[in-house]
């Protein structure tokens, strides 16, 4: 099934009796209906900064997003738009699996996917080298067992700017909303700062209501070096591996120029 609401894209699909499928998609639909204006009611908070003197978002999707990236905060500037996709498609998935008892079914919201797994199910995940032409480079399944019930790609190709220069970053993790804040996390952290063939310009100046305010993001890449791919590729693989270290995601691939790192309980196979 797919639905629409402005910038919410979901795919969404259920297994089990053909009674319970439709009652989830019902609840789904439902669950959309009025989601965004909640999140638009709380828009400057939810695009401010996390810090420990914040507010407390009172939507429950808008505290979703804030609960995802509070544990990132203390690292650097990030507001709980990072974690909206993720969010999102975990409530809406929610609402599914409280309405009706499911085998399985997922919520995919332009690429970030929460999850739900009855014993004995599994999911099929392909990964891309990139968002905007998708094209898949590897795959992966995630099995009841494992503890991920969220998978998120991003990058400098994806909906929303990225500080970095990854084609595309996919993570695993707990959560939706964890593995989307994490994935923009690791994704501007793939970089070389100060390289010439790397364009950048103002997040504002590209969009004037830009979470991201007066921040470069990336534009371009141009031609890299070996070496300059694998270190770019390095100082987000760094990130990543706090990540998995602290608990806060299962495990993550990191895409760049046709050239590919993993770290943490992620087994790929070639697509």
């Amino acid at each position: 099934m797919h639905l629409q609401d402005g910038p919410i894209d979901l795919v969404v699909e259920a297994t089990g009796h053909p009674d319970a499928v439709q009652g989830a998609y019902r609840a789904a639909h439902g669950r959309l209906t009025g989601l965004l204006d909640g999140l638009c009611a709380e828009l400057p908070l939810l695009r401010s900064p996390v810090t420990r003197e914040s507010s407390i978002p009172h939507d429950p999707v808008g505290r979703r997003m804030y609960d995802a990236v509070k544990p990132f905060a203390a690292s650097g500037f990030i507001t709980p738009m990072a974690a909206v996709a993720g969010a999102v498609a975990e409530a809406v998935l929610a609402a599914m699996v409280e309405a009706a008892p499911l085998s399985r079914a997922y919520v995919n919201n332009g690429g970030d996917i929460a999850l739900h797994l009855s014993p004995g199910t599994q999911f099929a995940i392909g990964l891309v080298d990139r968002p905007d032409r998708p094209s898949l480079f590897a795959r992966s399944h995630i099995d009841a067992t494992d503890p991920v019930r969220g998978v998120a790609t991003s990058g400098r190709h994806g909906r929303s700017f990225s500080l970095g220069i990854a084609d595309a970053v996919t993570v695993l993790a707990e959560t939706a909303a964890a593995a989307d804040a994490a994935a923009t996390v690791v994704a501007n952290a793939v970089d070389l700062p100060g390289h010439p063939a790397i364009r950048r310009a103002a997040a504002s100046d590209l969009q004037p209501d830009s979470d991201l305010g007066d921040r470069l993001v990336t534009e371009s890449v141009g031609r890299l070096a070996p070496d300059e791919i694998a270190l770019a590729l390095s100082n987000g693989l760094s990130v990543a591996d706090r990540l998995v270290r602290d608990g806060l995601i299962t495990a993550a691939a990191l895409h760049l120029a046709g050239a590919t790192e993993t770290t943490g309980a992620m087994a790929l196979a070639a697509a």
